[in-house]
Formats: structure tokens, sequence, C-alpha cells
């Protein structure tokens, strides 16, 4: 009773923390909504007793993609005024998107049922022995069926990363940039300038 309790409250908070998300007008409060929807979701993986997807969610997400992303949103310097304007126009739009995208996945649980879905609802998880491992057991997975699609998930963040920080530096007025092959290339003579002056008598 307690765990269901408890999952009803966490999904009102993940419902809440997601409308958080598209509705807040800052992208930084968008972000820490975020981060609320990432804990959220962490707290209901322990109620399923995947404490390791709930611990490389906090770590990975909230502790280093989050924090990553919120340094490139307050780096970039967002002209929000400028990106409001056009929200109008094409507001109508992402309101049809949404609907249809809610109409097809209701669609699919309303025609297939809890039966159809391969959910059996009758009766709560079944608790696992004292040694089973979950961290083992998605590890044989990652490694071993899905070793490819983990590498190219890896590649991608580091795209990602690369690319977050390339934009972090564009050129702009007042900036500074360390020019390396201008540095390797001088010479001697560009570097010291002996000046030959006459000397002055002494007072």
């Amino acid at each position: 009773m307690l765990i269901q309790v408890l999952f009803y409250v966490f999904a009102a908070i993940l419902v809440v923390a997601a409308l958080g998300v598209i509705t807040s007008r800052n992208p930084v409060y968008s972000a820490l909504a975020l981060v609320l929807c990432f804990v959220t979701a962490a707290a209901i993986w322990l109620l399923l007793e995947a404490e390791f997807l709930a611990v490389v969610l906090v770590l990975v997400y909230v502790g280093a993609v989050m924090v990553l992303f919120l340094f490139v949103v307050m780096m970039l310097d967002i002209n929000l005024e400028r990106l409001r304007e056009g929200f109008t126009r094409f507001a109508w739009l992402g309101w049809v998107t949404a609907l249809a995208v809610i109409f097809e996945i209701v669609a699919v649980v309303w025609a297939r049922g809890n039966r159809g879905l391969g959910l059996d609802t009758s009766h709560g998880g079944t608790p696992t022995p004292a040694d089973y491992s979950n961290t083992l057991e998605l590890g044989k997975l990652l490694y071993t069926r899905y070793a490819y699609p983990l590498e190219l998930a890896a590649m991608l963040l580091l795209v990602a990363i690369v690319a977050a920080i390339t934009l972090t530096l564009r050129h702009r007025a007042g900036y500074k940039q360390q020019d390396i092959s201008a540095q390797v290339a001088v010479r001697p003579q560009q570097r010291l300038r002996v000046v030959k002056m006459d000397p002055e008598p002494r007072a």
C-alpha cells in the first residue's frame, strides 16, 4: 500500500515537473524542472528495485549532462525576446503535434489493453533474491547484445559535448583568443628590440 501511494505521489510530481519544462519561458527554469523530472524518475526506479538505473540517472544526467546544459545556456546569452517574437506564429503547429501524439498513445493503449501490451497488473513486482545484481544483468546486455548501440550513444554524447564547447567559444567583441600558430612562428627579432640612445649628461 505504501509503495502504491509513493508511486502516485512521485508520478504526480513527475508530470508537474514535465509540464514546467515545456511551459517555462526561461530556459534555466526549464532545465531545473528537467532536473526535478530526472530525480523523481530515479525515485520511481528505486520503487521498482532498479537501484543501478536510478543511481546512473542521477549521476550521469543530473550531475553531468544537465550541469553542462545549464552552463551552455548561460554562456550562450540567448536573446529571449527575439525567440518569443516568432513563437505565436508556430504555436498552432505545436498544439496539433502534441494532440496527435496524445491521441496515438491513448489509441494504442485503448486498442490493445493491458493484456495486449504484455503488462500484468494483477499483482506487484516479484521480489528478487538477496544475491541478485541488476548491475550484472544490465552489463551483460549492454556489452553483448547492445554493444554497438552503446558505442554509438557514447559517440553521440562526445559530439554533443564538443559542439557545446565550440558554441561557447565563438568570436565576439572584446574576446581574446590565443593563436598558437602565430606564437610558434614568431622570430627572435620580433621578441626583442634593442634601442641605441645617446648618453645624457648628469645634472
